[in-house]
């Protein structure tokens, strides 16, 4: 009904509330801008086009209260369905405070100690170093002090399960000294969270779902991205290639989940934030003990800030900064500032708090690498502690601009660098083949169309020639960019490693070839008894011994292992055995029925070998 049909009665009243409706709206209007939050959509707006981001949800919470939620942009690039507060997206390493949330509350039952060896609960666990083998604590491996680089291949490129990379991390070198420096360890978090599941004789996965996410109604989160199969309300992850944001494949990281694998909402995450905020409570129930919740806040490795990249992401705008367990610590503005941040393929997270202000913060996005949270996390709590907010994404944009000039004055030295004019040392099917390394598994080289492919693992990559047996390895998808590899050749000129630019902690070395072991003809027990017997070396002091052993020939060489002979013809056998590889032949030389001497051939240049029947 509208005003003009109201009689007059009727219309003076409908004056009134009209009056009153302006009122409210612009009390409203005065309020909002009177929030500390007023200035935040417009920066986010900003945010979001400076560093073309698709999608963004944010959730704020101050006083125990969820204040502020709201989703920006869409869940995919090129659609129209939009973000809101429900909206799924992966968390990544964020997901780590879960696991010391694990720990601290296995801690609160006595089952563990922070200072129990990691070994305690893996026996089989072993590091490279003995020292730190037995030495590596919970808290070591929750404070990212271990002395270990990454080794993240094991898990992202290798895909192998979280058994086999707790059992391959003893061959991963130490990179500095065994709590001597912070270093970023995603293999550690989970051997932590092995270690919990073994401790409460329940999956890490149970545990986060039984012991967080149901008693805090963190409903909508998962801990593998196979429980989004058939859900509505789940962003896409989005890369950045060749200039261009568009969407890609989740990832599944079930092997590495104790270090990156939750996904949620900005709702969900709210509760997380309650949770944190009020050390280890939920309503009236304490989930964890407020002296192990502050554990996790204490700061344990010293982060190192400097004027590099690493140390403004880690901590924008600290003076000291340091990593507790599972969580970021530093300085900001006065106050101490705890979060942890997340990346993985396509997603980029914050969970943020300032605890005397009892202020949280949690921003999720679908593209990964985006510094997005690092600007808006700061951003908020400028809001609540200084008069004028800092403008965080022109700080990134500096920072970053220096980052790519380094990348790009890299490049230029590398191709300064390029030798012109000079080919492969081998033809290019020479260098094909396995090569192994104990930590990562193999590397597999072939010729194809023309060129050489690599495959590892999930990694896929065109070989093309940069110079001499040095090759650019061009990934697929795009994103993953180009890596330099390089063969290096033995004293025989041929293929003995495999050295990736991303990967110099390991040895990639050639693998040869395993013997063909399938016989050409069957020979009769009379038949093989007769090629029996003991050879001498012609010029040499070794004896060799046939035997036949079952319905087999067996060569023996002393301090070598025993060789199957595999039958070609009546009189030529292959050697095979293990790590036996092709080209090793034993000719028999007959003389009226009877063996009395054999050639033994080896691949070149090692020389033939006489031998004499004894």
């Amino acid at each position: 009904m509208t005003l003009m049909t109201l009689p007059p009665r009727h219309f003076a009243i409908g004056l009134c509330a009209l009056a009153a409706l302006q009122s409210a709206n612009a009390q409203s209007k005065k309020a909002a801008a009177a929030s500390p939050l007023a200035p935040l959509d417009a920066y986010v707006a900003k945010v979001m086009k400076e560093w073309k981001v698709p999608g963004i949800a944010i959730a704020i919470v101050k006083n125990d209260s969820l204040i502020f939620t709201k989703g920006y942009g869409v869940q995919k690039a090129g659609e129209n369905t939009p973000v809101n507060d429900q909206t799924i997206f992966a968390i990544g390493s964020s997901s780590k405070a879960f696991t010391a949330a694990l720990v601290a509350m296995a801690v609160d039952e006595n089952k563990m100690r922070f200072d129990d060896p990691v070994s305690k609960y893996l026996p089989g666990f072993q590091l490279n170093d003995t020292y730190a083998s037995h030495e590596l604590t919970l808290r070591d491996a929750l404070s990212h002090r271990s002395g270990l680089a990454r080794g993240d291949f094991m898990w992202y490129v290798a895909g192998l399960p979280r058994d086999e990379i707790l059992r391959r991390v003893r061959y991963l070198k130490p990179s500095w000294g065994f709590r001597a420096l912070f270093g970023y360890q995603n293999l550690m978090f989970l051997a932590a969270g092995e270690a919990v599941a073994h401790a409460q004789g329940m999956s890490w996965d149970d545990q986060v779902r039984q012991r967080i996410f149901a008693p805090l109604g963190m409903t909508s989160s998962s801990t593998s991205i196979t429980a989004l199969a058939g859900r509505a309300n789940v962003s896409s992850p989005h890369a950045e290639a060749d200039s261009v944001v568009g969407a890609i494949p989740w990832k599944n990281i079930d092997n590495i989940a104790p270090a990156g694998s939750i996904n949620s909402n900005v709702v969900d995450m709210s509760r997380w934030l309650r949770f944190q905020l009020n050390h280890g409570k939920v309503g009236d129930k304490q989930l964890l003990t407020e002296g192990n919740h502050y554990e996790m806040w204490t700061a344990n490795t010293h982060i190192r800030l400097g004027s590099g990249l690493e140390g403004r992401f880690l901590a924008p705008g600290a003076n000291l900064a340091a990593y507790g367990m599972g969580w970021f610590l530093q300085d900001f503005s006065g106050h101490l500032a705890v979060h942890h941040g997340g990346n993985i393929d396509g997603f980029s997270a914050m969970v943020a708090m300032m605890p005397d202000e009892k202020l949280g913060v949690v921003i999720l996005t679908n593209k990964d690498g985006t510094p997005a949270p690092e600007i808006l996390f700061p951003y908020v709590f400028d809001l609540y502690t200084r008069a004028t907010p800092r403008d965080w994404s022109a700080d990134y944009t500096k920072l970053l601009s220096g980052a790519y000039k380094a990348v790009a004055v890299a490049e230029s030295a590398l191709v300064k660098a390029r030798v012109t004019g000079t080919s492969p040392s081998l033809a290019l099917d020479k260098y094909a083949g396995t090569y192994s390394d104990s930590m990562y598994g193999d590397i597999r080289i072939t010729v194809q169309d023309g060129k050489l492919h690599l495959a590892f693992g999930i990694m896929q990559a065109t070989l093309e020639h940069w110079h001499y047996d040095t090759f650019r390895a061009i990934m697929q998808p795009a994103r993953l960019g180009k890596v330099m590899s390089s063969f290096v050749l033995d004293a025989n000129g041929k293929p003995s490693e495999l050295k990736l630019e991303a990967t110099p902690e390991a040895a990639f070395r050639f693998t040869p070839p395993k013997a063909d072991t399938r016989a050409a003809l069957v020979l009769s027990l009379d038949q093989l008894r007769a090629l029996t017997g003991k050879f001498s070396v012609e010029g040499a002091p070794i004896e060799i011994d046939v035997q036949l052993v079952g319905d087999a020939l067996r060569l023996t060489v002393p301090g070598q292992p025993a060789y199957t002979l595999v039958a070609l013809t009546p009189a030529r056998f292959r050697l095979a055995g293990p790590d036996m590889p092709d080209g090793f032949y034993i000719e028999y030389v007959m003389s009226a029925g009877q063996v009395t001497g054999a050639t033994l051939e080896q691949p070149a240049p090692r020389p033939q070998l006489r031998l004499t029947k004894k």
